[in-house]
C-alpha cells in the first residue's frame, strides 16, 4: 500500500513537472512573440513620423572640407553667406519662389514645391557664393552645391529633434567634404533665426507646425532618449 502510495505521487509530481516546464515554454514563446511585435511596432510607428516630416521639409547641410581649424572656421563662413544670399534673393523678388508674377501651374505647387524650384534653379549661384568665400579666403579647394536626398541621424535644432532618416535637403559639399557637417531646416525657414545657437523661435515653430499634422509636430518636441524602444505587457 505504502509503495503505490508513493509511486503515485511520483507520478503526480512528474506530472506536474512536465505541465510546469510545458507552461513555461509557452510563457516564454509568448513573451518573444509580443517584445517582437511591440518592437516591431514601435520602428514602424517613428519610421511612418520620420517619412511624414521628412516629406514636409527640406534641411539645409554643409560639409567641411575637413575637421582642421582653418577649415571647420570656412564652413561656416560659407554658411553664413550662402544664408545671407538666398535671403536677400528672396527679399528683392529674385527667382519664381519670391516673385509676385507666378504662373497658373506655379501657383498651385506647395511652398515645398516652390522652395525646391526656387533652389534647382539656382544652384549655380548658390555654388559661385560659396566658391567667392573660398577664394577670398585663400584655399584651393572648391564647393559644389546639389539638391539630393540625404541620410540624417537623430539631429537636435533648438528644442526639435529630428528622426534619423533620409531627408531632401540643400547640399554644399566644400573640398573633399570630409570634415564635420553643420545643418538646419531651409523649408519651413529655421536657418535664419539664430544660426550660432541653433534657436528655433515660436514664430519659426508655427510654420514648422502647419505644415506637419499634430503628431509629427508632437513628436519633433521629443527628447532623443524618449525615442528609445520601451516594452509593455499587454
Amino acid at each position: 500500500m505504502f509503495e503505490k502510495v508513493k509511486k503515485s505521487v511520483k507520478r503526480v509530481r512528474m506530472e506536474c513537472r512536465e505541465f510546469c516546464i510545458n507552461w513555461g515554454r509557452t510563457l516564454v514563446m509568448v513573451a518573444i512573440f509580443a517584445v517582437i511585435l511591440n518592437t516591431g511596432t514601435a520602428f514602424a510607428y517613428r519610421g511612418a513620423l520620420q517619412h511624414g516630416i521628412a516629406e514636409e521639409v527640406i534641411r539645409f547641410h554643409v560639409l567641411a572640407n575637413s575637421d582642421s581649424e582653418e577649415d571647420q572656421r570656412i564652413k561656416y563662413m560659407v554658411r553664413d553667406a550662402i544664408l545671407q544670399w538666398m535671403q536677400q534673393s528672396q527679399e528683392n523678388g529674385q527667382g519664381e519662389v519670391a516673385s509676385g508674377k507666378q504662373s497658373d501651374s506655379l501657383q498651385q505647387l506647395t511652398e515645398k514645391e516652390k522652395t525646391e524650384r526656387f533652389l534647382v534653379s539656382h544652384l549655380g549661384e548658390l555654388t559661385e557664393v560659396a566658391n567667392q568665400v573660398l577664394q577670398e579666403q585663400g584655399v584651393f579647394y572648391t564647393a559644389t552645391a546639389s539638391l539630393e536626398e540625404c541620410y540624417f541621424p537623430d539631429r537636435t535644432y533648438g528644442d526639435c529633434t529630428f528622426p534619423a532618416g533620409w531627408y531632401e535637403a540643400l547640399r554644399i559639399q566644400l573640398g573633399e567634404a570630409k570634415g564635420h557637417n553643420w545643418w538646419c531646416v531651409l523649408y519651413p525657414n529655421l536657418c535664419f533665426s539664430d544660426c550660432l545657437h541653433a534657436v528655433v523661435e515660436e514664430g519659426d515653430k508655427e510654420e514648422l507646425k502647419e505644415v506637419l499634422t499634430a503628431e509629427e509636430y508632437e513628436s519633433l518636441l521629443h527628447k532623443p532618449e524618449k525615442w528609445k524602444i520601451s516594452f509593455r505587457w499587454f
